[in-house]
C-alpha cells in the first residue's frame, strides 16, 4: 500500500504478506484516534478473533501527537509520544489478531478539515484493496471534531468507491458520547460480552492515555455493562455487554443523503418519543 504521508504505516501481526493481509479482511474499523477501534469496534473484533474465515484490522487516520500525558509520559515530547501511541497500537493489534493495522500519520487539523483529500484518498484506496463486509467508525453525534472529521472522511471516501466495491455495513459507534439516548428502534445493538478477558487487554495496552489520567479501560467496561442491563426495562438481560451504533450504510447507498439531515432524523424521531411519552402521562 502506498498511503500520501511518509511516515505511514503498514502493520502485518502475524507476519502475513501485506497481499494477503489485505484480502483475506471482512471487518475493518477506521478510527480518528489510537485506541478508539477498541473501545467502538470491540463486537467486530470479537467476532473475528481466532476464526479463519473472518478478519478484523484497523485503520488509525491521526498521529496522537497532541495526546494528554502524565506520570511516566510526563515529559514527553509530541514526537515521543507519536512514536509510543504507535507502538501501543501495534500492541493492540497483536493482542486481538487483526489482520493488519495501518497508521495514516494525519495531524487532527487535516482530519477537521471539510477540504482533505489526502486521508479520502487513503481511505478509499485501503477499503477498495480489502472490500471489508463491515465497517466501523465514528458516529455522528460524536462530540469530538475530529471524530466527526474521521467520520465525514469514511463516508465521502466510500462515496467515490464503485457501487459494487462499497460495504455491506457502516456503523457509526460510541467513543466520546453514548448512543443510549437513541430510540431503540434506532439502535444497532453489538454484543461485546465474548472474551472479556481480552477486551481488558486491549485497552489495557494503551498505557500512556491510562497513565495519563484517562480510565478508558474500567469506563468502556461499565459503559458496556450498563447498555446491557438498561437497553430493555421489561426483559432480563441477554448479554453482559453491549456497544450501541447509529446505522451509517443508508448515507453510502444514497450519495445525495445529506448527513445532517440523516443525524437529524434520529434527534426528531427522539425527540417526539420523549415529548409524546410524557404527554400521554401528564
Amino acid at each position: 500500500m502506498k498511503f500520501k504521508n511518509p511516515g505511514a504505516e503498514f502493520f502485518v501481526p502475524d507476519g502475513m504478506t501485506g497481499d494477503a493481509a489485505i484480502s483475506r479482511t471482512t471487518h475493518i474499523s477506521i478510527s480518528a484516534h489510537q485506541d478508539d477501534i477498541e473501545i467502538m469496534a470491540a463486537a467486530g473484533i470479537l467476532e473475528c478473533f481466532g476464526r479463519a474465515d473472518k478478519w478484523f484490522a484497523g485503520v488509525v487516520v491521526t498521529n496522537g501527537a497532541g495526546s494528554p500525558r502524565d506520570d511516566l509520559y510526563a515529559d514527553y515530547t509530541d514526537e515521543q509520544m507519536r512514536e509510543v501511541r504507535k507502538l501501543e497500537q501495534k500492541k493492540a493489534a497483536f493482542v486481538g489478531e487483526y489482520s493488519f493495522q495501518t497508521l495514516l500519520d494525519y495531524s487532527s487539523s487535516e482530519i477537521k478539515d471539510p477540504c482533505g483529500a489526502g486521508p479520502v484518498e487513503d481511505i478509499k484506496n485501503i477499503l477498495l484493496a480489502a472490500r471489508p463486509d463491515v465497517v466501523y467508525t465514528h458516529n455522528l453525534a460524536d462530540k469530538h471534531d475530529t471524530h466527526i472529521g474521521t467520520a465525514m472522511k469514511v463516508i465521502k471516501a466510500i462515496r467515490e468507491m464503485p457501487e459494487d466495491a462499497r460495504p455491506k455495513a457502516v456503523y457509526g459507534c460510541e467513543v466520546w458520547r453514548d448512543l443510549d439516548w437513541m430510540n431503540d428502534a434506532d439502535k444497532i445493538a453489538l454484543d461485546t460480552s465474548a472474551h472479556e478477558n481480552l477486551s481488558m487487554a486491549l485497552l489495557g495496552v494503551f498505557d500512556s492515555q491510562i497513565c495519563g489520567g484517562k480510565r478508558y479501560d474500567l469506563a468502556t467496561q461499565g459503559r458496556r455493562r450498563a447498555h446491557a442491563t438498561y437497553f430493555a426495562s421489561h426483559g432480563t438481560d441477554t448479554t453482559t455487554g453491549m456497544n450501541f451504533a447509529m446505522d451509517l450504510t443508508p448515507l453510502i447507498k444514497d450519495v445525495n443523503l445529506d448527513p445532517v439531515e440523516y443525524l437529524a432524523g434520529y434527534i426528531k424521531r427522539f425527540h417526539d418519543e420523549v415529548i409524546s411519552r410524557v404527554g400521554k402521562l401528564k
